[in-house]
């Protein structure tokens, strides 16, 4: 059965199709004879209450050099008979929730949104872990830098980070008596004004970062450890880490088990884990990339499996 995907993405023409898993998406949805519509950046809108979308049909090939082609844009109803993919990198600001908002409103409508819209406005990355405590190591949020500076004391060392960062943006490792600790926590706490997080340092950061994808829920039987380089203890791509696939461990599965119903349940069909050592961090639910990284290294087809959940629940 042929399907309208739209795609909600950033720019086309920036990405690295070499590891944007929205690319990946695209790749196979095309192959499975649906038809691509690129939403311009910043061409959702809603007129009298019903959703709208300034399209361009696209079709993608997987050449770096020139790897798409778009169409004249048009603008379209959002509604039955199409997939949205929301796939737009954070942060999660006030753009991206009316984004959200705009795709609740062609979900009401029939569309069939990637991920519900709905969690994709509730479900903090950093949060959401901590609905899943017996997965995570001691952690504490709080507006208090005494009370965040008193974590640190208590655990010797601790990572200090705020709630919307992405890409290892504004993560800090801190130990105690560092003379640091106050500046980095009135950095991120605006003065008391912001929530801020403090997790006991996981020395096994060393060996990865692990990413475990989800798709409904399932998790992929590999994961892509991001492994710090040099004097960097971070381990996201980003921040120049290097990617490593691995099989997942009975921990890591367990994990995906404790977690991944949860995200069924919610609509949340494409969600990244973030796994140090044994324990959850984060739980990845706008934009999880790694697909392109698999694939290459285990001869996977993880948008083909993505794809079967789509289809499944969107017939």
């Amino acid at each position: 059965m042929s399907l309208d995907v739209v795609i909600v993405m950033d720019p086309i023409g920036s990405i690295k199709v070499a590891k944007d898993s929205t690319f990946a998406m695209l790749l196979e949805a095309q192959r499975r004879g649906h038809r691509l519509l690129y939403v311009v950046p910043g061409g959702l809108s809603v007129r009298d209450g019903l959703a709208e979308a300034l399209v361009a049909p696209l079709a993608v090939r997987d050449d770096p050099a020139d790897w798409f082609e778009l169409d004249s844009a048009s603008r379209i109803p959002l509604g039955a008979g199409q997939v949205v993919l929301m796939r737009t990198d954070p942060p999660v600001d006030p753009d991206y929730i009316h984004d959200t908002q705009v795709l609740g409103l062609a979900q009401a409508a029939g569309a069939c949104v990637v991920n519900d819209p709905r969690g994709l406005r509730d479900m903090n990355e950093k949060l959401t872990a901590l609905e899943f405590p017996q997965c995570c190591p001691p952690t504490l949020v709080s507006r208090d830098a005494g009370a965040l500076k008193a974590f640190v004391a208590e655990h010797g060392e601790a990572v200090l980070k705020t709630l919307d960062g992405m890409g290892g943006r504004s993560i800090f490792r801190a130990r105690h008596g560092d003379p640091n600790t106050n500046v980095i926590l009135e950095t991120l706490t605006g003065g008391g004004r912001h929530l801020a997080m403090a997790q006991r340092y996981i020395p096994e950061i060393s060996a990865g970062d692990k990413r475990i994808l989800l798709v409904d829920g399932v998790p992929v039987d590999y994961c892509l450890a991001r492994i710090p380089q040099g004097d960097e203890f971070r381990g996201n791509l980003a921040a120049g880490g290097r990617g490593e696939g691995r099989p997942l461990t009975e921990r890591d599965r367990w994990i995906a088990a404790q977690v991944g119903p949860e995200m069924r349940r919610r609509g949340m069909v494409f969600v990244g884990l973030d796994v140090i050592g044994d324990y959850l961090t984060e739980v990845n639910v706008t934009s999880p990339t790694c697909i392109r990284e698999l694939d290459k290294q285990f001869g996977l087809n993880i948008a083909g499996q993505l794809f079967d959940a789509i289809q499944a629940r969107c017939g």
